[in-house]
């Protein structure tokens, strides 16, 4: 159920895309239905067949997409096969939500500006992988979760918000993750419902809050 538009602003069409068990993907489902999101996601995609978000998807009634990367010759042609399944549905945003794919330059361009993705560490630390055991390598005693839109560089694009937990001498990789993971689920519905109601813009490589570039 699509939540009612907030004022004179349109409810806004949203394509997630996932790998996995689409933890993310549910926080969104659920602030759409308790109405936190003025929007409606029209349709999820994942790389991979077989993977628990697409349950999600289907409990919540939502469309889903498979597009297996391992079906394609190479980065560009299942780019193409993406792009073809988004540009068909017309989103106003886009949402990474444990996407684990890296994209072309050529494939983010046209969407940067409305396309969200989601990073457990503090941007710009710990850009890529295994960014909780990098923290406790290097005995951070903070780490978090940064919500940033995309560009053509890998978790480079400008951060739109974080969330900070405390690392303890007692974590482990698996008690960190946890404990990042808590924080996306609050943090990520709140980002996408700041765009959703149009507070949330990009221009010229800025992020902007109710038009006040974001520091």
């Amino acid at each position: 159920m699509a939540a009612q538009p907030t004022g004179s602003v349109p409810a806004k069409r949203i394509v997630v895309l996932i790998s996995g068990s689409g933890s993310n993907l549910q926080a969104l489902i659920d602030a759409i239905e308790l109405g936190a999101i003025n929007g409606q996601i029209v349709a999820v995609i994942s790389n991979k067949p077989d993977v628990y978000g697409l349950t999600r998807a289907a409990n919540a009634g939502i469309p889903s997409i498979v597009i297996d990367h391992r079906q394609f010759d190479g980065r560009e042609p299942f780019e193409a096969e993406l792009s073809k399944a988004i540009n068909q549905l017309a989103p106003d945003l886009i949402v990474l939500a444990g996407f684990m794919r890296i994209l072309n330059s050529e494939f983010v361009q046209p969407y940067e500006g409305k396309m969200l993705n989601i990073h457990p560490s503090l941007l710009p630390k710990y850009k890529g992988l295994q960014t909780h055991k990098r923290a406790l390598e290097n005995g951070d005693k903070e780490h978090g979760v940064s919500v940033h839109f995309v560009t053509a560089e890998l978790d480079g694009g400008p951060v739109i918000a974080q969330r900070i937990v405390k690392v303890e001498d007692s974590d482990t990789e698996q008690s960190l993750q946890q404990k990042v993971q808590r924080q996306e689920h609050q943090l990520y519905p709140e980002v996408v419902a700041r765009f959703c109601n149009e507070r949330l813009s990009y221009q010229d490589g800025i992020a902007y809050l109710d038009d006040k570039p974001i520091q």
